[in-house]
Formats: structure tokens, sequence, C-alpha cells
């Protein structure tokens, strides 16, 4: 069975650090570009960073600079490290393919909520 097991949420100050991981199936992992997408209370789900398979990687305007992802083919897992966290970055984090996502592999999703 397909899915994904997203860890590492948590509560940070403004201007802390945190690193999300996302264990996936072996069999989605390998040869698909994955992705962080978050959701903000009362907001729409919306992409963070992404990395193909390769590891060419892309990120949105609002986190540039401050949150990388990575990936661990032999581990089938992908990492968001995110730095200097704003109140703004408060949301559920999920990670899913990229850029077209599957609904069947939203998983639980990590908090991370930042406090000023």
């Amino acid at each position: 069975q397909v899915h994904m097991v997203e860890s590492g949420g948590g509560l940070v100050q403004a201007g802390g650090s945190l690193r999300l991981s996302c264990a996936a199936s072996g069999s989605i992992f390998s040869i698909n570009a994955m992705g962080w997408y978050r959701q903000a209370p009362g907001k729409q789900r919306e992409l963070v960073a992404g990395i193909t398979s390769g590891g060419i990687t892309n990120y949105a305007d609002s986190v540039k600079g401050r949150f990388t992802i990575s990936r661990d083919n032999a581990k089938n897992t992908v990492y968001l490290q995110m730095n200097s966290l704003k109140p703004e970055d408060t949301a559920v984090y999920y990670c899913n393919l990229y850029p077209i996502v599957l609904s069947k592999l939203w998983g639980q999703g990590t908090l991370v909520t930042v406090s000023s």
C-alpha cells in the first residue's frame, strides 16, 4: 500500500529552525519528483518546495532563502530544512508527488507552529 508519513513538526519561536521528514513508499519515491505542501488555517493548500528525482529544486517565493528541500533515495525520504521561521509559516505540512499530486497520498501531515 502506498503511503507517506510526515514527521518533525512542533512549536518553535520566530527565527528558529525545524527539519521535517517524509518517509514514502519505495515504489512511489524512487522514480518521482516529490514536494512539500502546507495548509494554514482558513487557507488553501499550497506548494512549498519540490525536488526532482535528480535533485533539481523549486521553491515558493515566500520560502526562498530560508527553506531547503532534499532527498535521500536510499532511505526513500524527503526532508525540508526550515530556517528563520516566521509566524506566517504556521501550517500543517504534507508531502506528495510534485508537481502533480495524487489525492490518495495525502497523509496526516505534521503541524508546524511558529510563535511571535
